[in-house]
């Protein structure tokens, strides 16, 4: 038996993402819990971290396979079920490394709006309003442009871990320029801070960044003065395999590390293995819709039909243009930052809401040659209606789970995305926009892509001969374009033909890596609600989820920030507990 086996832990976090980091802070701060952190990725001590993972451009750690789950594969798209086939699974980056994805991520620190935390209080998440969850938010962040022109002191925090700011205006590219160019003149209100008042308008991305360099959930919450506290104990490298019970009290759990077992023991367990591998974490574990369960071959602890279910994620499209080399990301701009402004907008559409869309403007879109000539506008449905689900495709530990996202089942997903391809359609036509930017074309993260995206030396040959093509006379341009990029779509085509659109969205939609909602809060008498307000499971004692899996329905916002929020609450609501 080793030392780790022996000891009996009053904390196990399962999970070292922004959740886990949070929570191993906050629940050892008062030196009475001796907590372990477990985490299945690798642990960089600080001022070890990889200089991909510090970069302010976060595409080199985002599509570095050594931070990801290998084997993970899910299906995106909608299928409808009278077409006799399933979309095909494809591989999907999620984080493997202690900070989770707050170590690989865009970076984004936004909230999203207050109605969003109030339709979580109406569902059943009593206490999760917007009033109730401001304090967390501004007590996790250091907001460095306080005190500024337009920032809205009393919504932000100054002294949290979470060092965030703002890209300012001197680091925008000419494409990025000429973009708030024509949001000015369509009337799209300028507004300072994108985490004051929720409305309408285009804003300087916020960031999770000081002095051009990342500030994960790690960074920010897993320092050396935290790491030294003695009653903290972190295991990388570990993979959880299953909870462990006595009748249905939660005593710990089963980890593995290359191949050797070890059991681990807690007076109390919390998984944060995220919205995708929570759920499998407990339905391998017996907790889970029974019917399922036992189709695994798995003995139910608890029925909860919720587990896995309402599987929430941001489907995502863009349309992208060639930028004449003086409009282009460059060292001369004083960023490697590619997303330097964004807006949001409300569609229109039927029950959709105020501020149901969001685009990401992107100066440079990817790592490589290509990418660096090209601009987009990336843009998702901010408050989808699609739900998707986590299954068990085997009970095997090491196996991944069986992810349909589902995107595009609700119509209003897929009408607006088509309706914002037609705005950004026309954004690229403005005068401002067509002085710099050429041959604007439908783009997406399709597999072909993510296959080039992949950071080595091959794909930085390839990407160098297609970039000497776009940067040829407009016929090779064009034809580069769409014999090697779009291979024959046009924007014209779909902007004539809806079968068309509708048939390149269903095939190329994505989503943001913002999965949520699997193990959602509600109330007791809910039948689908896995949770209760303060993330303690349903059906079982000792037992807690935190991470993005607890989310009624995906904010309005990249998910990092309301993560680090949530864990905030969770920790405080457990600390609270321990007192009474």
């Amino acid at each position: 038996m080793t030392d780790i086996e022996a000891k009996r832990f009053d904390y196990i976090i399962l999970g070292g993402g922004s959740a886990g980091c949070v929570l191993a802070n906050r629940l050892t701060a008062s030196g009475r819990n001796e907590v372990l952190l477990v985490e299945a990725g690798k642990d960089y001590a600080p001022g070890e971290e990889p200089a991909d993972m510090l970069d302010s451009y976060p595409m080199g750690a985002s599509f570095n396979p050594a931070y990801h789950w290998r084997e993970l594969k899910v299906r995106l798209s909608h299928t409808p079920t009278n077409s006799g086939k399933r979309a095909a699974p494809r591989f999907m980056e999620q984080a493997r490394v202690v900070g989770g994805g707050s170590s690989i991520n865009a970076q984004m620190a936004n909230r999203g709006s207050p109605l969003d935390y109030d339709e979580w209080e109406d569902s059943g998440a009593r206490g999760w309003n917007w009033d109730a969850v401001l304090p967390y938010f501004r007590k996790l962040e250091s907001d460095q442009d306080v005190g500024t022109e337009g920032i809205h002191q009393e919504y932000h925090g100054t002294d949290g871990p979470i060092l965030i700011r703002r890209v300012p205006e001197a680091h925008r590219t000419g494409f990025t320029r000429a973009v708030s160019r024509v949001l000015d003149e369509s009337g799209m209100k300028a507004i300072a801070d994108q985490n004051g008042p929720f409305e309408d308008g285009w804003f300087p991305s916020t960031i999770s960044n000081k002095d051009e360099t990342r500030v994960s959930a790690a960074m920010g919450y897993l320092n050396r003065d935290v790491r030294a506290r003695p009653n903290l104990h972190i295991l990388a490298e570990m993979t959880a395999e299953t909870l462990t019970f006595d009748g249905r009290k939660v005593t710990g759990a089963v980890a593995n590390r290359r191949g050797e077992t070890i059991s681990l023991s807690a007076g109390h367990v919390i998984v944060s293995a995220g919205a995708l591998h929570t759920p499998a974490l407990l339905m391998r574990s017996g907790i889970g819709r029974s019917g399922h369960l036992r189709e695994m071959g798995i003995d139910v602890i608890a029925d909860r039909a919720g587990v896995g279910a309402n599987l929430n994620e941001h489907p995502t499209i863009a349309v992208s243009s060639y930028l004449k080399p003086a409009a282009r990301q460059s060292a001369r701009t004083g960023t490697r930052r590619h997303a330097q402004i964004s807006f949001r907008y409300s569609s229109g559409v039927e029950g959709c809401g105020p501020g149901d869309m969001y685009v990401s403007v992107t100066g440079k879109s990817a790592w490589h040659a290509v990418g660096v000539r090209l601009g987009s506008f990336l843009m998702w449905c901010n408050k989808p209606y699609s739900r998707g689900r986590v299954l068990l495709g085997s009970a095997a530990p090491q196996a991944e789970p069986d992810v349909d996202f589902n995107l595009l089942a609700d119509w209003r997903d897929y009408e607006r995305l088509a309706a914002g391809v037609r705005r950004m359609a026309g954004y690229f036509a403005h005068p401002a926009l067509a002085e710099i930017a050429r041959d604007a074309f439908p783009s997406a993260y399709s597999e072909r892509v993510r296959r080039i995206g992949a950071v080595n030396t091959k794909n930085r040959i390839l990407t160098g001969i297609l970039a000497g093509l776009l940067d040829g006379p407009g016929p090779l341009r064009r034809a580069a374009i769409n014999g090697l990029i779009t291979r024959g779509e046009t924007l014209a085509g779909l902007l004539a033909d809806e079968k068309r659109m509708e048939a390149f969205i269903r095939e190329n939609v994505t989503g943001c890596w913002h999965p949520s909602g699997t193990c959602r809060m509600g109330a007791a008498d809910d039948p689908m609600a896995v949770t209760a307000p303060d993330g303690s499971v349903y059906g079982v004692d000792g037992l807690t989820v935190c991470d993005a899996s607890l989310f009624p329905c995906v904010p309005r916002a990249n998910t990092n920030i309301p993560t680090i929020m949530c864990a905030e609450k969770i920790a405080d609501g457990l600390e609270a507990e321990a007192r009474a």
